[in-house]
């Protein structure tokens, strides 16, 4: 059930988002644009300018009024005119150069997160959930992108009326800017105290939004699953759940930011009030005009709405520092495998000998149970070998570390004498094709998802493939054939054309080795003759690893190797392993009499 606690990880990640600063680590996606960005000040900084120099004008028409030169009053009409215009149209070109640069900035910054995460290992994902990456990319990004691309325009005008309009002020009067001055005290403090509040509630709600995001998509992968086992109340009462909880915490992000916005206007325009009300004493005392004072006035409103803006941009820039600092954690996250410096280059050609040297390993979830123990294996280039054993023995762990997801703990893996670690990943990697046991179908054509496995084949190279996976009639009787759409997770097709379709990615990789975990578990019977036949001529001169249970599959193997509890307990052929009396044996009483019987 939803948890009620604090968001994930929410009390470690609170003190580091203390400080506005965090924002700086999106200087790096910035300083491409560093021109775009000087142009956009450089239309902010006019802008600002613009808005100071209106209440002049407004000052030289108001104590003009009673002048009986009308010509001149009319100049300063103009003038006033003039300044509006430019103002609307600078602001109009800061607008859209500061909005360019912000959506600019934030599709690189998804284009790095992506970049990122796409290449972490397996157990990165042990630790957090896709939903939640996919709402760091997307919910994160959007908050930032409204940052870049206005709030901090907008802070940075208003911080410029704030300094210009208090020197003008000082200026047109300092006996009253010395009393408006007073306030500042006053409002400072409240954006200080309660600022510091609605940041660690902004990163918490952004926590649970995350959260929730990451059990929406879980059980949406799933819903099948859920659907089938009558689950959906469940989840929807998990996910009503979460979201309430985000909501809550939402509601007082926006409570304590309603109260900072009306201690803060009440504040400072109280003391436009009272400063108004000293002003207009001076001016029926003479010492001061009304246009000074209407001048004076304007200032102030300008100065009092930039400190009341900048107060609701700060809560903006916090919102954005807990969001940087969520997507920093990804582009920062370490990868326990990683390529080496300088890496060796593979033998060519590659002739596929594997060997595992003296390997064991535990996975970073479960440490205390070894997934395999002191694993020692030589496979010869071309060889075909069976892993079988009971569930857990460690034969899909041998497939996950031949293709370098995860490092052993102790030992080495080696293709072709080099180990894996020496070697870039996707160096090796271009030279294993892999069938697994559920078989990835993307939301694309059956075309696009055969091609998959090399996406430079030729139309004719993928048709080839598909018929040596014995995919070729079905993929023809689908609406537009080899580029019909296959839906989200190929949920259009069968498990075993799902299965086929796999396959003949593998087909079309064309690598010299071959990795089959359980590729045949979910075809019918004629299928699996007609995919077998296949396989059998594709591991022709290819080094072959199959982990699987069916008695045809693993009698055909050149080498069978018996695993129990992460240990090799026997080796050879079907018959000399029936003959031992061990595991094996056992195993192929109970699990494939089918086979035998279909023998």
């Amino acid at each position: 059930m939803a948890r009620k606690q604090a968001a994930p990880n929410a009390e470690q990640e609170r003190e580091s988002s203390r400080k506005i600063g965090v924002l700086s680590a999106l200087w790096p996606f910035v300083r491409p644009y560093r021109l775009l960005m000087l142009a956009a000040t450089c239309a902010l900084v006019m802008t600002a300018g613009l808005s100071l120099t209106l209440p002049l004008a407004v000052r030289r028409v108001v104590d003009n009024f009673r002048v009986s030169d009308s010509e001149l009053l009319n100049l300063y009409f103009s003038a006033a005119l003039v300044i509006a215009a430019l103002l609307a149209v600078g602001t109009g070109v800061r607008y859209a150069l500061v909005t360019r640069l912000g959506e600019r900035v934030v599709a690189d910054i998804r284009k790095a997160v992506f970049d990122r995460v796409i290449g972490m290992s397996p157990e990165f994902y042990e630790r957090i959930m896709t939903g939640e990456v996919l709402s760091r990319i997307t919910t994160d990004t959007t908050l930032i992108q409204s940052v870049l691309g206005s709030s901090v325009s907008i802070a940075l005008r208003n911080l410029l009326i704030f300094l210009g309009g208090m020197v003008l002020m000082l200026l047109t009067s300092a006996k009253l800017t010395m009393l408006v001055l007073l306030i500042v005290p006053a409002v400072i403090v409240p954006i200080l105290v309660l600022g510091r509040r609605l940041r660690a509630i902004s990163k918490e709600n952004q926590d649970w939004i995350a959260a929730s995001s990451g059990n929406a998509g879980e059980a949406l992968g799933a819903v099948q699953t859920v659907q089938a086992f009558t689950h959906e109340g469940a989840s929807r009462r998990q996910f009503g759940e979460m979201t309430e909880t985000a909501y809550d915490v939402s509601r007082r992000r926006i409570q304590t930011r309603a109260y900072l916005t009306v201690i803060v206007i009440f504040l400072v325009f109280s003391g436009i009030v009272g400063v108004l009300w000293m002003g207009a004493n001076d001016v029926r005392a003479g010492l001061m005009s009304e246009g000074t004072l209407i001048q004076f006035v304007i200032y102030s409103v300008l100065v009092a709405g930039s400190v009341a803006a900048l107060s609701e941009i700060w809560s903006e820039l916090q919102r954005a520092a807990g969001a940087t600092e969520r997507l920093v954690e990804l582009l920062n996250a370490e990868d326990t495998v990683l390529d080496p410096v300088q890496a060796q280059a593979l033998p060519a050609p590659v002739k596929g000998e594997i060997e595992f040297d003296n390997v064991s390993f535990r996975y970073p979830s479960r440490p205390d149970v070894s997934a395999l123990e002191n694993v020692s294996l030589t496979v010869n280039p071309g060889e075909t070998v069976a892993f079988v054993g009971p569930s857990g023995a460690g034969k899909t762990t041998v497939i996950q570390l031949l293709q370098r997801f995860y490092d052993p703990n102790q030992g080495a893996v080696k293709l072709d004498g080099v180990a894996l670690d020496d070697l870039q990943r996707d160096a090796f990697r271009h030279h294993i094709a892999m069938v697994p046991q559920d078989p990835v179908i993307f939301a694309a054509s059956a075309l696009e998802n055969i091609r998959f496995g090399r996406p430079d084949a030729s139309d004719a190279e993928v048709e080839a493939a598909a018929k040596a996976a014995a995919a070729h009639d079905f993929i023809s009787k689908l609406p537009e054939g080899y580029g019909s759409f296959v839906g989200e997770r190929g949920v259009m097709l069968s498990g075993g054309q799902k299965q086929r379709i796999a396959i003949a990615r593998a087909i079309l990789r064309d690598a010299p080795v071959l990795l089959l975990d359980e590729a045949t578990s979910a075809l019918d019977a004629e299928s699996e003759r007609l995919v077998q036949a296949a396989v059998d001529e594709l591991s022709q001169g290819r080094t072959t690893l199959i982990v699987a249970h069916r008695l045809a599959t693993v009698k055909k193997a050149d080498r069978i190797v018996v695993m129990d509890q992460g240990r090799i307990v026997a080796t050879g052929t079907h018959d000399e392993l029936v003959a031992q009396g061990g595991l094996y044996a056992r195993l192929a009483k109970l699990q494939f009499t089918e086979g035998l019987a279909a023998e």
